[in-house]
Formats: structure tokens, sequence, C-alpha cells
């Protein structure tokens, strides 16, 4: 296959590339601004702040498993992803409703919180899992296909993030949160216009007739677990206990179905379960951004990204744009070379650049200036570390699970890649309360001390974390190749 052949996709890709786009403009965008948001509007904590963010995201993210399943056995994966975004217009509308005087915003962003909690999880898993059907096994374009769309990711959040932070600062953050359900407005009248492209793709409930009691279920079902999704958000150890409980099922349910396969299938899906565990040591540093990353550029870092004044906040835009650089010349060079680096070896080579990506900032903390503020090209050279290495990481994530999971349990597996997600925004909130100084501190030289000791922390765990990946990468590619199996995979 050319190199140039990595952009011929079937039509169907570019139409769940497009929802993928819109529906990320408004997460992203959101999620761009909400930490700071909290502190600032909500007179919130740091610490406060961190640790809801690890609990919201943790519920956004382990609630994918749910909409996986209603896609896969319920409703079809088209009409889940439209209810989804639906659900979501409610969320981020109710949101922007908290921003606004007199709609009690520190009781109403709770429930706002709740209903992009469940569109969220009904929505996510869902066009990953569409794609993943629009081509066949083995097919040589999958990885670049799967690139290119997590490029629609990066697209829509690169937008979002660099607008959201401006509208908030000049407009008000009711402005902002409004721009991201406009964002699913057009998502989903992109996909009732666009529809028919898809209409031979999906899972089996997409090719019969809608059934309206179950519609209806999924729809109830939903508007309750948001308000139960409120509650455990103003309750954090029922929320801390309950992703425990689903997580612990989920992985069950996965291990019981590996475990009633043989062979290069069962061996594939162990491989695959590894690789999730490497997953959510890239998923704790990758909810940096929205938090402690975010703070350091408000605190330490100079204001201003190639000569040109910004918001602090929109530095996390850096991420999307070396992204967008990065994906198309990656997934060219896996179309080319792609059978000479397994899947585990660019897990591992992720793990070793996001491990820079923080030591970077360490070194860049020697340099700041006489008021301890830091030359904002630091930042640049970790979003570039962390970028690149998060497409050798969640980049392929859904990648691999599509080429190591049996398709029969495709949506749920894809749910459970979200998971690693979930488990390690948890572990994230708690590491960048870790970075949270306290209330009377404010000196830029104090708060740089703190973030130079904990990113140090990071990078060098984390450096630990990538020689020991590197090193089981080659048994873990023999065992996916069905070359060498390991005891506890062929135990029955």
């Amino acid at each position: 296959m050319s190199d140039e052949n990595v952009f011929k996709q079937p039509k169907p890709f570019y139409l769940i590339f497009s929802i993928e786009f819109w529906e990320r403009f408004g997460f992203y965008g959101m999620q761009a601004i909400l930490t700071v948001y909290m502190v600032k509007i909500l007179g919130m904590s740091e610490t406060a702040s961190f640790t809801l963010f690890g609990a919201f995201s943790a519920l956004v993210y382990g609630s994918v498993a749910i909409g996986g399943w209603v896609g896969d056995k319920v409703l079809g994966t088209k009409r889940t992803i439209k209810l989804g975004a639906m659900v979501l217009v409610v969320g981020y509308a109710l949101l922007g409703l908290s921003a606004t005087s007199g709609y009690g915003g520190s009781d109403l962003i709770y429930i706002a919180m709740g209903f992009i909690t469940m569109g969220n999880g009904l929505f996510k898993a869902n066009p990953s899992s569409l794609l993943a059907k629009v081509y066949g096994e083995n097919d040589p374009r999958l990885d670049g296909a799967f690139t290119m769309y997590y490029m629609a990711i990066n697209l829509g959040s690169f937008f979002s993030m660099l607008l959201s932070p401006w509208i908030a600062e000049k407009f008000g953050y009711d402005i902002a949160f409004g721009v991201s359900a406009a964002g699913l407005v057009i998502t989903l009248v992109n996909f009732y216009i666009s529809g028919h492209i898809v209409k031979s793709v999906g899972s089996k409930p997409d090719m019969k007739p809608v059934n309206k009691i179950y519609y209806l279920g999924v729809l109830v079902g939903a508007i309750i677990l948001s308000f139960v999704s409120a509650i455990l958000l103003q309750h954090l150890f029922y929320a801390h206990a309950i992703l425990i409980v689903v997580g612990s099922t989920i992985v069950g349910l996965y291990f019981k179905e590996l475990f009633s396969t043989s062979g290069i299938e069962r061996a594939k899906m162990f491989v695959a379960f590894v690789l999730m565990l490497q997953g959510i040591v890239f998923f704790v540093l990758y909810f940096q951004m929205p938090t402690s990353l975010n703070f350091f550029a408000i605190h330490n870092i100079s204001h201003d990204l190639f000569g040109i004044h910004v918001a602090p906040e929109q530095f996390q835009a850096l991420n999307p744009l070396w992204i967008m650089i990065a994906s198309p010349v990656l997934a060219m060079v896996y179309n080319k070379y792609g059978d000479r680096f397994s899947m585990p070896f660019k897990f591992a080579l992720g793990m070793v650049l996001c491990s820079l990506s923080f030591l970077v900032l360490v070194l860049g903390a020697h340099f700041a200036n006489s008021d301890g503020i830091v030359d904002s090209n630091w930042l640049i050279v970790s979003y570039g570390f962390q970028s690149i290495g998060e497409l050798f990481v969640s980049g392929l994530g859904l990648a691999m699970v599509a080429q190591l999971v049996p398709q029969r349990m495709m949506g749920f597996a894809m749910g459970m890649w979200f998971l690693t997600s979930a488990t390690a925004a948890v572990i994230a909130g708690w590491v960048a309360t870790l970075t949270a100084a306290p209330a009377n501190v404010i000196e830029p030289h104090q708060t740089l001390m703190l973030y130079s000791h904990v990113f140090g922390i990071i990078g060098y765990s984390t450096a630990g974390i990538a020689i020991f990946t590197m090193i089981i990468a080659p048994k873990l590619t023999r065992v996916m190749r069905g070359e060498d199996t390991p005891a506890k995979v062929t135990t029955a």
C-alpha cells in the first residue's frame, strides 16, 4: 500500500470522523475551563476542584461501558450515538445555567455534570465501535484509519480549547458552556442528514426496527442515572466505591470471556489486558493537563504562545496541535512499516515520551526568571513529548482493541478501554492535588518549587515504568502472534 492511501478511506469513515469532531469540540471546550471555573467562579479550592474533576472524569469514562453494551445489544450503535448527543446537549445547557447568576451554580453544576456523564457514556464508545465495523478483519488500513480518526478528536479539541477560554474571558462562562452545547447540536444535525451513508453498518439492533419500549427504558434509565451521578459527585466516597465495584465486575466479565476461548484468540485478549494496564499509567499523566498543568500555566508560565499573548488555559490547545502535526506522519509510517513495530513496542515508546514530558518541565524550572516564571517554550516542548506519546498509547488504544479483541464483544471491549481512563482519573485527581499550594502560598517562587518537586516524582516514576514495558514488549509480541503463550493464559 502506498503512503497516500492512508487518506483514502471508505465513505462511512468521513461521516464518523465529522461526528466525532463536533462531539469532542463540545467536550474538550468544557474540560479546558471546568476546573478554573470551579475555582474562580464557584470559589472551590484547587484541591477540591481537582478531586471533583477526577471523580467526574472517572464517572464519564466509567459509564462508557454502559453505552457500548446498549449500542451492541439493545438500541444499536447509531441510535445510541444520537441519544447520547441529546443528553449531552442538556448537560452543557445546565452547565451554562450554573454560571448564570440566580440559578444556584454550586448546586446546579452537579446535575449538569451528571447529565454530561451519562450523555458521554452513551455516546463515547459507539463511534469507534461503528468505525471498527467498517473494516474487515486484518484490513491493513485499520491502524491508519484509527490514527486519522484520532485526529478528528484533536481537531475538535484544538478549536474548542482555543475558543472556550477566550469566550469565557470575554463573554462569560455561561456563553462558553453554551458553545459546547452547540457542538452537540451540530453533531445531531450532521448525523440525521448524512446517516444514510452508514445505513448498512452497525450492530445487530441497528439492522432491526427500533424497539420503542427498549428506547424509552434506556432514556428513562439515562435520566435517572444522571441524577444518581449528580448525587455521587457530592459524595465522592460512594462514587469511588461504585467505580471499584463496576470496574471489578467488567474486568471479571472480560476474563470470563477470555477463559472461554482458547489459542491465539485467548492470547490476544491477554495482551490487550496488559496494554490496558499501561493505558492507565498514560491517562494518569494525561489528566494532569486540565488540572495540575493547567494551573502550572496560570501560576508559573509566561502567558504567551509563539510571541502572542494567550489565556493560560489555552496552552491546553498545544496537545491537539502537536497531535495534528504528528498524526498524518505516523499514519503513513504505520501503513508502510507497521509490521516492523508491534503494538507492545508502540505502547512502551509512548511511556518513554510521557516520562520526558514531565522531566523537561523539571529542567525548565531551573531556568525560570527572577520572578519565578518559566518561559512558555518549555511547556511547548513538554506538550510535544506527551502528545506524541499519546499517539503511541491512547491514539492506538482503539486500534489495539479492534485488532486483539473478538468482533462479537467489540463494543464491550471499547468500553473497557475507556474504563482505563476512569480508573486513571481518580488516581490523577489525587496526584494533581499534590501540586495544589496552600491558600496562603501565592508567590511564584514557592509554587514553582512545589510543581518542580511533584513533576519530578511523576517523570522519574514513569521512566521506571517505561523501562519495564520495553523489557516485556518482546514477550507480549510473541504472545499476540501465537508464538509464546503464558501459563496463566493457557490454564483454563
